[in-house]
């Protein structure tokens, strides 16, 4: 192997900083870059609804008594769990004219509870319905179907 002279060392270390600097600036160049993009996507347009039910015996419900009411709800998507927020007694409907839906209150204490997809009877909350005891006759109300209707926020 033949040695260098001072000036071919010069030479070949120049060239070794060249070599270095041109790699050095092209991954330099390769590694910075700039641009603008965007992406999107819909998501779905939400659970669906839940079927909300008041479920209590009636059967022992009498003038001056109450009974306690277990919300349920069903959530029939396929993929998608819901919450259920507080429950809020609309109304009280009879299916007899001679009952008188305002002789019957209730109540509905709820948090928010969490009802699975694909599920049926999940419990949502519990109350109470009263029958208030009047002093008109409320023979009327023997039998008579009592329903309770209710919504969640």
């Amino acid at each position: 192997m033949r040695k260098l002279s001072k000036k071919g060392k010069v030479y070949a270390a120049a060239a070794t900083i060249a070599l270095v600097a041109a790699s050095g600036g092209a991954a330099y160049a390769y590694w910075t870059t700039t641009g603008t993009g965007s992406g999107s996507a819909a998501n779905s347009a939400g659970g669906g609804t839940v079927t909300l039910r008041a479920n209590f015996d009636a059967g022992s419900l009498t003038p001056g008594g109450s009974v306690v009411v277990t919300y349920v709800a069903d959530n029939g998507s396929l993929t998608t769990d819901t919450k259920v927020g507080a429950l809020t007694v609309q109304s009280i409907t009879t299916d007899s004219s001679g009952c008188l839906p305002g002789w019957f209150t209730a109540d509905a204490n709820t948090g928010n509870a969490t009802v699975l997809h694909n599920s049926t009877n999940t419990t949502v909350g519990t109350g109470t319905l009263a029958f208030v005891n009047s002093t008109a006759n409320q023979d009327a109300c023997k039998g008579a179907t009592v329903t309770i209707n209710v919504t969640s926020n």
